[in-house]
């Protein structure tokens, strides 16, 4: 076969051509990436320039001539339990020193074993760091959705932190694992656990499981179970995303013919106004 058509197959089959493992077609590859045919997204990797910004093709790019590389963040996260995250760029862990290259961000770091796991041929870190990468005090939507998700629990999220403990910024991770004993599934669950914790209000069970007469199973935000109330509150996946929307709807119309008393708050309602979120729910433990 000549050079050219190799190299259109392998484009074909592939989406890329890496040079070190077909040196005969060197001299080839350079011409057509002269030419503008190609473009070469890592050293010696190339593409057409249609697929040269796609993070998709770059993650193939980076697994192929660095088979040693571990993806992280966003990455890992699309590659894994979160497949709807946006990931403008590509998040990978090295040893050493790698050529910057558009769209990708290299980390000179090196990943505990127990913390890799392996998808598709890719090496990943697993849920657990993943989530734990991608969040802080303010921002957790990654642990949130993991949690949701039951990829991670708290005891794997407590082993990622420990064999990762000289990482800046464990300590405000610490804090969101921690917050996560509680069973919280998403930040503002999170907080209102904490404020009903500060006003000593007991006698409550997050993320309680409620089966319907149907068989239906759904989980409680917070329940009290005892005398059948019931805590929901709406974070804001709730706002965008239809079927939890609509889940959410048919959870609670199950949970009042059941005879539960539904109370409903909003994240702006948790986080802005935390003394109306224990007065109401206190005025009805009262009730």
């Amino acid at each position: 076969m000549k050079p050219h058509s190799e190299i259109t197959a392998l484009l074909d089959r592939h989406g890329l051509v890496v040079r070190k493992e077909h040196p005969h077609l060197s001299r080839s590859l350079q011409r057509r990436a002269q030419a503008g045919e190609l473009v070469a997204i890592l050293p010696g990797v190339y593409t057409v320039p249609e697929l040269s910004r796609d993070p998709a093709t770059l993650v193939l790019a980076v697994s192929r001539a660095h088979r040693e590389t571990v993806f992280t963040g966003a990455t890992a996260a699309r590659l894994s339990y979160w497949p709807e995250v946006r990931w403008p760029s590509v998040s990978a862990a090295t040893g050493r020193p790698r050529v910057r290259s558009p769209g990708l961000v290299w980390e000179r770091r090196r990943i505990p074993a127990q913390l890799i796991t392996v998808r598709g041929g890719l090496s990943l870190t697993v849920p657990s760091l993943t989530a734990l990468d991608l969040s802080d005090l303010e921002h957790t939507e990654s642990l949130d959705v993991a949690l949701r998700r039951r990829v991670v629990t708290v005891d794997s999220l407590r082993e990622a932190l420990e064999l990762t403990a000289y990482r800046r910024g464990n300590a405000s991770r610490w804090a969101v694992t921690l917050d996560s004993c509680s069973g919280g599934w998403s930040y503002p669950e999170r907080v209102g656990h904490r404020l009903l914790r500060a006003a000593k209000i007991t006698g409550w069970i997050a993320n309680y499981p409620f089966r319907t007469a149907g068989g239906d199973l759904y989980y409680i935000d917070i329940a009290f179970d005892r005398i059948r109330l019931a805590i929901e509150i709406d974070g804001r996946i709730h706002a965008t995303d239809l079927g939890v929307f609509e889940s959410d709807r048919w959870r609670q119309n199950a949970l009042v013919g059941a005879g539960w008393r539904v109370l409903r708050f909003t994240y702006s309602m948790v986080l802005d106004h935390p003394e109306v979120f224990i007065a109401t729910i206190r005025q009805e433990l009262r009730g």
